[in-house]
């Protein structure tokens, strides 16, 4: 029937740090009770009173734990573990509460805390935002962790490219192991205890925002720990708003960072059999948005998870508390931005009551996500972009070396194009090729800002013109023997990122022969080129050198086309970072990949849309800055899962820079009774010859719409408690539409056939 499970499942959470209300009762399947202070144990048993599956997350990295900084735990202060950049000063969340080294004392403090949430109860553990950020790296601790791990001193990270990379790979490698300490300690604890088994995940931000962020964080590396049974995607407005540079032109892109954030995320679990839940928020930790402005990018994230399939488990909200009770837009003057002590400008407002109708309808739809059949509209082969943890690590340069390094590289690959394979048969790539050196400071700005041109250059001009890429860790590749199976299109440079091993290269040259086809896009010029990795051990001066040998090419070609075994390499030098800078480079890029495609077979119509086909839900995000401005347009039976009403349509237009959830009634025919769409949590659906019943329940002051398939029209509907009910009947799709103000208690409806 659709919608209808057991809470265990799992489906759907949120967090959230306050105690039960009625205003954010949002009918999900568990919920995430934040922090270890005292009334803990008390907003547990109240969840679980409400019949939630009750976790508890709490920070890794910030937090409360002004008893362990400040001596009362040990009898030691701890403030010289705060993470401290090059100046001395520390790196705070809010004024009082720094980012923490995770030192093996700061691990053992933790584990005591969260002993307190088991013994209360709780049936999972979550330690969110493992961050140590790039900038730091100078406090007594982390000198003292650098010197133990690398046995020599410490070295300041701004001094040369080896000590850079060695601080930032530290940084990830201290959190892998304090997860690690953590969840083995307290799992253990579980089992002599109370022989209960207790899951241990780790919310984090996508490695993608990670790395346009300049954050270290441990990412494919979590995989490498046994104790910990999944993630949650921490991806929503708030990182997938960040700007990047596409065809010159630098803006907020949140569906298609979105999408690609999601992407590499569905990529940590894939195949693993560990929990994945994809996150979205209603709103973002920047109060200073209107309402307007929440929702447009709320919908552009949802669309985007729901476009990768082999995820179906969410958390619906973060905080429902400053959703469904929050004003905005708020003014935050002079603090951090995710201090909750801004003012209401004089304008603000609560939730809209369409909008908070909007999301409970979304929130209850992500509980029926788990559809085995599903397929994307005009391409079938899996198409991907390389991304690495490695792409953290070389996020900022030494002192001197960006400006003197980089832009020198950005210059020298300002050649003539050379005699080679492209220059005579695709003009395409030699216009890529040209370069104007007005293009390099403005290309040095995007690489060391958010941006992250590196990586965006690559997917977004392939995205936009309707290829469903999706971001490859590179890393997994020497975990799982059979990880690049699935796909026949690979896209990789090292210009922004390192294998961590010659094997990875071995890996990707099998894959290669044995029918895969691989662009790489690189010209040598990155300066981290000159750490001291496996290929300058080896004699080559960088790691793509290693690659192409591994292939079987000469290790010095700089460019060309290439069949290798059953399949074909595709080398193009040019920076990647360059291929955003200007409209030309973009579209000469993106006419050389369809290129390298054509000649393979494969068939990549330009268009400007993303549309799956999901179960009998189709989801569809038409985006601007394509190939054409056209709308993209469903004819059937449908209904339109984004609007609060569940209005039945036969024809949906969604505009270029539209998306749409649409619920195909065609796919359900055999079915006589079936929820189609719902603002309310349905605990039951009982249907018989002569009728129907069912509960339902939702938030307070919602203001409630469920669409019903049913085999004819009722000749009554009503509620059993008194609820007042309005309904309605569409033949065309025989449901009923039924809306009802909800007070936030058990609804019994029952309809007579």
């Amino acid at each position: 029937m659709g919608y209808i499970r057991d809470r265990h499942e799992e489906l759907t959470g949120f967090q959230e740090g306050a105690a039960f209300r009625k205003s954010f009762d949002l009918g999900c399947d568990f919920v995430m009770v934040y922090g270890t202070d005292d009334t803990m144990p008390r907003r547990v048993q109240e969840y679980r009173e409400q019949g939630y599956v009750v976790h508890l997350m709490t920070g890794i990295s910030w937090g409360q734990y002004q008893d362990y900084l400040d001596g009362k735990w040990d009898g030691r202060e701890h403030w010289d573990e705060a993470q401290t950049d090059r100046n001395g000063r520390q790196i705070i969340h809010n004024p009082t509460v720094p980012y923490m080294v995770p030192t093996i004392s700061f691990t053992n403090y933790l584990t005591e805390r969260l002993k307190i949430a088991i013994d209360s109860g709780v049936e999972a553990l979550h330690l969110e935002e493992p961050e140590f950020w790039n900038h730091g790296g100078y406090s007594p601790a982390f000198k003292r962790e650098f010197e133990i791990y690398y046995h020599e001193p410490w070295v300041s990270p701004h001094s040369n490219l080896d000590a850079r990379y060695k601080t930032s790979k530290l940084m990830a490698y201290l959190y892998t192991r304090a997860i690690d300490r953590i969840s083995s300690a307290l799992k253990e604890y579980a089992m002599v205890r109370y022989e209960k088994n207790i899951p241990f995940y780790v919310p984090t931000h996508s490695l993608l925002n990670y790395t346009q962020w300049k954050i270290m964080s441990p990412e494919a590396t979590l995989i490498d720990i046994p104790t910990v049974d999944g993630c949650i995607a921490q991806i929503w407005t708030g990182t997938s708003r960040t700007g990047n540079v596409h065809a010159g032109k630098y803006r907020e892109r949140t569906f298609e960072t979105a999408y690609l954030e999601y992407g590499i995320m569905q990529e940590l679990v894939r195949d693993t059999g560990r929990r994945m839940w994809f996150l979205h928020d209603p709103i973002e930790d920047r109060p200073q948005y209107r309402w307007e402005n929440y929702r447009y990018n709320y919908l552009k994230t949802v669309v985007a998870s729901f476009l990768h399939p082999e995820v179906y488990r969410y958390e619906i909200c973060p905080w429902p508390h400053r959703v469904f009770e929050g004003v905005y837009p708020r003014i935050q003057p002079n603090i951090a931005e995710k201090d909750e002590s801004s003012i209401p400008a004089p304008d603000a407002e609560g939730i809209p009551a369409d909008y908070a109708s909007l999301l409970s309808g979304v929130m209850q739809l992500c509980g029926d996500m788990k559809q085995s059949e599903y397929s994307f509209e005009g391409f079938s082969q899996e198409i991907g972009i390389f991304m690495s943890d490695s792409g953290l690590f070389q996020r900022s340069f030494p002192d001197g070396v960006a400006e003197e390094g980089f832009a020198d590289a950005l210059h020298n690959s300002a050649v003539e194009v050379s005699e080679g394979p492209y220059t005579r048969d695709d003009a395409a790539v030699a216009e890529m090729m040209e370069s104007v050196l007005s293009d390099e400071k403005k290309c040095l700005d995007y690489v060391q800002s958010g941006a992250f041109p590196q990586f965006y250059s690559l997917a977004l001009p392939l995205l936009k013109y309707g290829l469903p890429v999706r971001p490859v860790q590179l890393d997994n590749i020497s975990r799982y023997t059979s990880y690049l199976a699935n796909y026949s299109f690979l896209i990789l440079s090292y210009e922004f990122m390192k294998p961590a091993s010659p094997d990875i290269n071995v890996s990707i040259a099998a894959w290669v022969r044995s029918g895969g086809i691989l662009i790489y896009i690189g010209d040598g010029s990155d300066p981290f080129h000159q750490i001291g990795g496996f290929w300058k051990t080896a004699g080559y001066l960088n790691p793509a050198q290693h690659l192409f040998e591994a292939c079987g090419l000469p290790f010095s070609v700089t460019e060309g086309s290439f069949d290798v075994g059953d399949g074909h390499v595709a080398i193009c030098p040019v920076t990647p970072a360059k291929i955003s800078a200007t409209p030309n480079m973009t579209d000469s890029y993106r006419n050389m990949v369809k290129d390298v495609l054509t000649r393979r077979g494969v068939k990549w119509h330009y268009k400007n849309d993303l549309t799956l086909r999901r179960g009998p839900y189709i989801i569809s995000a038409v985006m601007d800055e394509s190939v054409t401005k056209h709308s993209k347009v469903f004819s059937g039976l449908f209904v339109d899962l984004l609007q609060p009403e569940y209005p039945v349509i036969t024809k949906k237009e969604v505009l270029p820079d539209g998306n749409a959830v649409l619920f195909d009634l065609s796919k359900i025919e055999s079915e006589d009774v079936r929820i189609i769409g719902t603002g309310a949590r349905v605990h039951s659906l009982e249907a018989k010859e002569t009728g129907f019943q069912m509960q339902a329940k939702a938030a307070d002051r919602i203001q409630v719409s469920i669409r019903l398939r049913l085999p004819k029209k009722p000749r009554q509907l009503a509620a059993e408690d008194g609820t007042v009910l309005e309904w309605s009947w569409d033949e065309n799709s025989r449901t009923a539409y039924i809306h009802y103000t909800s007070r936030n208690q058990l609804v019994n409806i029952t309809g007579e056939l």
